[in-house]
């Protein structure tokens, strides 16, 4: 992907297969998972000019071909999925400390779906979000691909859920996956009718997937010692007021998750605990990943277009590689 006027251009490109270097697998992909963030030139993650063009794709499963020098949990012709840079390829480097065993009950697009999204919900529930069960949680835009794994990961660990969505569609289906509350609205008028759901209590984490358009909203719902985790701004609204009575006296904590500035030794760090804590519920069906649709490689504008009309319900996948 690359910026022209400020727009971004996807293209089809032929690279030669990398060569894995030490503590890296080669991998075969067989499926990708889309994510909004890595197409938004908000984020800042593309730079301009048709010669700084960057490969597209965080998220991948497939088989690994090829293990580089200090790899020796792996061997070629190992099922893995994990978080990759440049995930939209027939051949990805992967590094060995982001590698995860593919779960047998999982189709190869089940568990493309999974590394990006499960990683960044993991760390806004359990890492930062120190969720425990019976408490609530508040997912404004709970249809989006992140917004459906932060519900289904929130009820495995034994919470309660409430959800927006513009789509009273979107939030009949996801109640029966286990939305306690679902919330038909687009806009920051929500508290309302999150304190009755609470008894008056509010929310104990807030998983915002929106932005600063419903940011303010946000922190009136929730209850003492409450967390707010932001996890992106697809309104486009990048400012919001914050309320620094509510911030001191309820003694709140609001955290950003994002992967942009982090090492790759940071990103790895929640890995074995998420290996730990959440692969056991995807083995066992706890958890399974939504996904809605499945494209072809070739068609990734069109599977793009399909997320920016957020027509979806879960996760947008790539397959079938020639």
């Amino acid at each position: 992907m690359q910026v022209h006027d400020g727009q971004g251009q996807l293209e089809l490109r032929d690279t030669d297969v990398p060569v894995p270097g030490a503590g890296q697998l080669l991998v075969r992909v067989r499926a990708a998972g889309l994510n909004r963030g890595e197409f938004l030139l908000a984020h800042g993650l593309h730079a301009k000019g048709g010669g700084n063009a960057k490969a597209v794709g965080t998220e991948a499963a497939g088989e690994v071909v090829a293990c580089g020098a200090e790899v020796s949990a792996w061997k070629p012709g190992d099922q893995v999925m994990g978080r990759c840079p440049g995930a939209f390829a027939e051949y990805v480097l992967m590094d060995q400390r982001e590698a995860m065993r593919r779960p047998s009950r999982l189709s190869w697009e089940e568990a493309a779906a999974i590394p990006l999204t499960s990683m960044v919900v993991h760390d806004m529930l359990v890492l930062q979000g120190r969720l425990q069960a019976d408490q609530w949680v508040l997912v404004p835009g709970v249809s989006s691909g992140v917004g459906v794994t932060a519900m289904l990961m929130a009820k495995a660990l034994g919470a309660r859920v409430i959800g927006t969505s513009g789509s009273q569609e979107k939030l009949d289906r996801l109640r029966g996956l286990g939305l306690d509350l679902g919330l038909k609205t687009r806009l920051p008028d929500f508290k309302d009718a999150v304190l009755r759901a609470t008894e008056g209590q509010g929310v104990n984490l807030v998983i915002n997937t929106v932005g600063g358009s419903v940011f303010a909203e946000c922190l009136r719902c929730m209850a003492f010692e409450g967390r707010l985790a932001t996890v992106g701004y697809v309104d486009g609204v990048l400012s919001a007021d914050l309320d620094l009575e509510a911030l001191h006296s309820k003694r709140l904590t609001l955290f950003g998750v994002s992967n942009k500035l982090r090492s790759t030794a940071q990103r790895a760090q929640g890995v074995p605990a998420f290996i730990a804590q959440i692969l056991p519920l995807i083995e066992s069906g706890r958890i399974t990943p939504l996904v809605d649709q499945v494209f072809p490689f070739e068609q990734l504008p069109q599977a793009k277009a399909v997320m920016d009309a957020s027509n979806h319900l879960g996760k947008i996948v790539l397959a079938g590689l020639p």
